[in-house]
C-alpha cells in the first residue's frame, strides 16, 4: 500500500505512544514497577515489554515493515488491555485511566494499520533468504 497521509497519521500516533512509555518502563519509574509487580513479571517483563515496543515502534515507521510493527503492537496492546481489564483495573495508581486509554488508541491504530496492509499479509509468510 503506498503511504497515505492518514497512514501516516496512524503510524506517528502508534509509535509516539510505544516510544514515550519506554523512558518510565527503562528507567524504573515506580508506575512502571507497580504495574509488572502487579503482574508478577518484574523487572524481565518490563524491560521485555520495553524492548519489543521499541521494536515495533521502529517497524510501524518503516513503510516496508509497518504491517509486522503493527502486528507486534496488536499483540502488546492487547496484552496491556487484557492486563488492564483482569488484573490492574483501568485507573492504575490514580493515573485517571490515561495508560488503559493510551493502550486502547494504540490498539486501534495498529489494528486500523493492519487493515490497511492487510494485501501484504501473504509476503509475510514468505521467506526470503
Amino acid at each position: 500500500m503506498k503511504s497515505s497521509k492518514v497512514s501516516w497519521i496512524f503510524r506517528v500516533i502508534a509509535a509516539v505512544i510505544l516510544l514515550q512509555t519506554l523512558y518510565f518502563k527503562f528507567t524504573g519509574a515506580q508506575e512502571s514497577i507497580y504495574i509488572f509487580t502487579t503482574l508478577g513479571i518484574e523487572p524481565y517483563g518490563r524491560f521485555a515489554a520495553g524492548i519489543v515496543e521499541l521494536i515495533a515502534s521502529i517497524l510501524i515507521l518503516i513503510p516496508r515493515t509497518t504491517l509486522l510493527g503493527s502486528l507486534i503492537g496488536l499483540g502488546v496492546m492487547a496484552g496491556a488491555i487484557v492486563s488492564h481489564l483482569f488484573v490492574l483495573g483501568i485507573v492504575v495508581q490514580n493515573d485517571g485511566g490515561a495508560l488503559f486509554i493510551l493502550a486502547v488508541i494504540t490498539f486501534l491504530c495498529c489494528a486500523i494499520l493492519v487493515w490497511q496492509n492487510k494485501n501484504a499479509i501473504p509476503n509475510l509468510l514468505k521467506l526470503k533468504f
